[in-house]
């Protein structure tokens, strides 16, 4: 066998180590998170809870979820330890790094927009005269007076066939 029919074999068992590698040291890490845990702790389960760790155990962990509810977890089941400023942004809303006022946004739209003043070309083509859109009123539009019978026949129900046009 040549070296170009054994070049993708390499590859794909080189390609295969460099993943299986990765992966390993994502574990390795994520079990270094877990065994330092303390006692006080801020915790996300994987499964998105929030709570503080009151005793750690070789394989499981208790957390105190909240005013007299404690929950009995594997060490596997947290997803995150994090820092008492996250927890503390997160589970009671407390924020240490406030921006300025200046970069908040605004609940109207008000304060957004340009002064209620018009520009000086708008102004001149306002002239307060109403724009002609090309449709007149039936107020607008002389009346034409039509021969008597045919006004006779306007005002008759016209009869249809049974079929109707309103939906």
């Amino acid at each position: 066998m040549s070296l170009v029919t054994l070049l993708p074999f390499i590859v794909l068992i080189g390609a295969m180590f460099l993943m299986t590698r990765s992966a390993k040291k994502k574990q390795q890490q994520a079990a270094d998170m877990r065994n330092q845990m303390q006692p006080g702790s801020g915790v996300r389960t994987i499964g998105g809870m929030y709570a503080t760790v009151k005793e750690v155990s070789d394989e499981t962990v208790l957390l105190d979820a909240g005013p007299g509810v404690e929950l009995l977890f594997a060490k596997n089941s947290i997803g995150a330890v994090l820092s008492d400023d996250e927890y503390n942004r997160i589970v009671h809303g407390i924020e240490h790094d406030l921006k300025s006022d200046a970069d908040l946004v605004p609940d109207d739209a008000s304060s957004l927009t340009a002064t209620d003043e018009p520009a000086a070309g708008a102004s001149a083509a306002s002239d307060d005269k109403p724009l002609d859109l090309g449709k007149k009123d039936a107020a607008e539009t002389p009346a034409v007076e039509k021969p008597a019978a045919e006004a006779k026949a306007d005002e008759e129900p016209k009869k249809t066939d049974g079929d109707s046009d309103a939906k």
